[in-house]
């Protein structure tokens, strides 16, 4: 049976072309031999919404992705912190189904939980109060009924506030916190589970409740690039270069 691979925090963004250009040479390999590709968010470094689909980055992705799906491999896209303005229009051109976060879905027979892995990392209280704000209903719909060039100025003045407040903060706060990593795991009777977000590739095993849960963490595509492949013997991180 084909595999299932899984990818998050790509960051695409004009200013980076290397890794665009990475990505979509693993949509025409490693990719195309799969039966699934999960987005598990920030697939783009931001999203001011789906008006702006004619940027030709945005155009250049969502067509190849659509290309993927032609070839018969199931493409799914989950929000990011980044792209959490993705909407059904670029679901369309991208022939991707939109999952919620979190997605629970059997893997082979094992159940397996999916997330972008932001909402785990309850430490940092200033960035879970901003993640309550921009992902209701009500701030979406003001922020977009606003002119797309007036999104775009306003997501940079955040993505700079961001930047700065970032560097104030340790790794430990920006990292998911163990209770409510338990909680989910336990809320979902012990899945397995893959996400991204905190940039800290790596596969950990947890006990919850006397139960062994498996946590892969996906890797980023800053310097290079990687993905997670999973099969009916397991998963593995596989890495790729520039």
């Amino acid at each position: 049976m084909k595999p299932a691979l899984f990818i998050s925090d790509l960051h695409l963004s004009h200013t980076r072309p290397g890794i665009t250009r990475l990505f979509l040479d693993f949509l025409q390999s490693a990719a195309g031999e799969a039966q699934a590709l999960y987005v598990l968010g920030d697939l783009f470094e931001y999203w001011p919404g789906d008006d702006d689909l004619a940027e030709p980055l945005h155009a250049e992705v969502a067509s190849a992705l659509r290309r993927l799906h032609s070839a018969g491999v199931a493409v799914y896209f989950m929000h990011g912190n980044r792209d959490f303005l993705v909407g059904a229009e670029f679901a369309r051109a991208a022939q991707a189904a939109l999952l919620p976060d979190p997605t629970l879905i059997d893997l082979y027979g094992m159940p397996t939980l999916l997330m972008h892995g932001d909402s785990l990392c309850i430490d940092d209280p200033a960035y879970m109060a901003f993640r309550g704000k921009v992902r209701s209903p009500a701030w979406q719909k003001d922020f977009l009924a606003k002119p797309l060039a007036e999104r775009k100025t306003i997501i940079e003045g955040l993505r700079r506030e961001s930047d700065e407040e970032k560097a104030q903060k340790s790794a430990e706060i920006m990292d998911v916190n163990p209770e409510a990593l338990a909680a989910v795991l336990r809320e979902n009777r012990y899945p397995r589970l893959i996400h991204g977000h905190t940039h800290r590739p790596a596969r950990h095993l947890h006990s919850v409740d006397g139960k062994a849960c498996e946590r892969w963490v996906l890797t980023d595509w800053y310097e290079n690039g990687g993905y997670l492949r999973c099969d009916e013997a397991g998963c593995e991180a596989v890495t790729l270069s520039r």
